[in-house]
């Protein structure tokens, strides 16, 4: 790889937050590294000098410059690379992708995460207030193939990685997305049938055993 060319992804297996990053390079067709970092343990110098803010993956070095946060580096990498377009055309458009780019950021990893941290009733409330945010992006999909319309395009990228953790959800809270949310459920198959989301996405299995790990470290079992 030239120096030119130079693109490195600080990255972390399960992190739903890197697997977009790569998937949008994937996209683009740009061949990067991506090199792990040790999240739970030993975090790396250069991760530490390239995010002293929040310390966390993912981190994108493009000819060794750092960027942080994955919604600042989809939007740096699809001016970097413009072909093929990420974002709309349409001012109103791009601005409604970002509009539910920022809802999935706020609700859905959190959501989740309420449902392996809780037990009894707070695990009800948690498990409903998540499928409502489920069921609000289903609405936004509507009958679209994807949520811009015939094209994989940026709210994919954003939301696809997470479902990789769908399957933990489901086994502490007891249900099915795909029962709740069945035209989503079609979104999520029809994604997973792109090289860029399958080569990318984690099993759900390992996902949902790094779940309990985490349920063990905060005391949950």
């Amino acid at each position: 790889m030239s120096k030119k060319d130079e693109v490195v992804v600080l990255d972390f297996w399960v992190s739903p937050f890197a697997m977009r990053v790569k998937i949008a390079l994937e996209e683009k067709g740009i061949k990067f590294e991506a090199r792990e970092e040790d999240l739970l343990g030993n975090k790396s110098e250069l991760l530490l000098q390239s995010n002293p803010i929040y310390k966390k993956v993912p981190v994108l070095l493009h000819n060794g410059k750092p960027l942080c946060e994955s919604l600042v580096i989809l939007n740096y990498v699809d001016e970097t690379w413009p072909s093929p377009p990420l974002l709309p055309t349409s001012p109103y458009e791009r601005s409604v992708a970002k509009f539910w780019a920022d809802f999935v950021d706020k609700k859905i990893f959190e959501g989740g995460s309420k449902i392996w941290k809780s037990k009894g009733e707070a695990l009800e409330v948690a498990k409903k207030e998540f499928e409502e945010c489920l069921k609000l992006l289903e609405g936004a999909l509507g009958e679209k193939e994807y949520f811009a319309g015939n094209g994989f395009g940026f709210v994919d990228i954003v939301l696809i990685p997470h479902i990789s953790w769908f399957y933990g959800y489901e086994q502490f809270g007891g249900f099915k997305v795909e029962e709740q949310c069945p035209k989503l459920g079609a979104w999520m198959k029809r994604c997973l049938g792109r090289e860029s989301v399958a080569k990318v996405l984690p099993d759900p299995a390992k996902v949902q055993e790094f779940i309990c790990k985490l349920r063990k470290m905060h005391g949950i079992e």
